[in-house]
């Protein structure tokens, strides 16, 4: 009964609320702001994959693995980076065959991250690194870190509520409005930034270089905004 009354009294307070937006002259308009820049991180995620019989060795496998590339990170004197470990998984390896489906053994499965700037010289080191230490996939990216969005929240969040202010000013001023204020400020979400890159290898007697250079990404920041007059 509780639950009954909480629900009905939420319901007309949506009612209540979309019909005070109705009664109420509005002026609507959306804020926007955006800054580009360069990416500063590069992520290497890594998928590693083993099949086995028993469990314990398809484990110990990916174990070894994953060891075979910290190692081998140290020994190439990498810097400024992070080995993450993300999901892990064992699950039964299912086959289909002529719509038949049987269990041979296991499979396990992780993924690793190396993080580190992106202009880190060592790039093509970690690349080198990753083939030597097994059999294992990788993708690389390139990203504009949680730290340097962070700092720029503020500054976009003011450019776009002051853009919003301005486009309201001059439909008021156009329409011949004498004043208006602030009646609700939605924020919407930040959609993540279109990540590009351009890859290019270029061989040498030596070994293969890989020249990278990632394209600046977009940062961008929107409100919704109501003035009543």
């Amino acid at each position: 009964m509780k639950y009954l009354l909480t629900l009905t009294f939420l319901l007309s307070s949506i009612v209540a609320f979309a019909q005070d937006d109705m009664s109420i002259p509005l002026i609507e308009v959306e804020g926007y702001s955006e800054r580009k820049m360069a990416p500063d991180q590069a992520v290497f995620t890594i998928v590693l994959e083993e099949k086995s019989m028993k469990v314990s060795e398809a484990v110990d496998i990916l174990n070894q693995k994953t060891k075979n590339l910290a190692n081998g990170l140290k020994k190439n004197k990498i810097k400024d980076y992070q080995l993450i470990a993300d999901s892990y998984s064992v699950d039964l390896n299912r086959i289909y065959r002529s719509g038949q489906s049987r269990d041979s053994g296991y499979v396990a499965r992780q993924t690793l991250r190396i993080v580190t700037g992106s202009k880190n010289e060592d790039l093509q080191k970690i690349v080198e690194t990753i083939q030597n230490s097994g059999d294992m996939s990788f993708n690389l990216h390139f990203q504009i870190s949680e730290e340097t969005r962070n700092s720029l929240e503020n500054a976009l969040l003011t450019e776009a509520l002051k853009d919003s202010e301005s486009k309201a000013q001059l439909i008021a001023t156009t329409l011949g409005i004498r004043s208006i204020r602030v009646h609700r400020v939605t924020l919407e979400q930040s959609s993540p930034p279109q990540i590009k890159m351009r890859v290019a290898s270029m061989m040498s007697d030596a070994s293969p270089e890989m020249m990278i250079a990632p394209d600046d990404q977009k940062i961008t920041k929107r409100v919704l905004v109501k003035y009543t007059y």
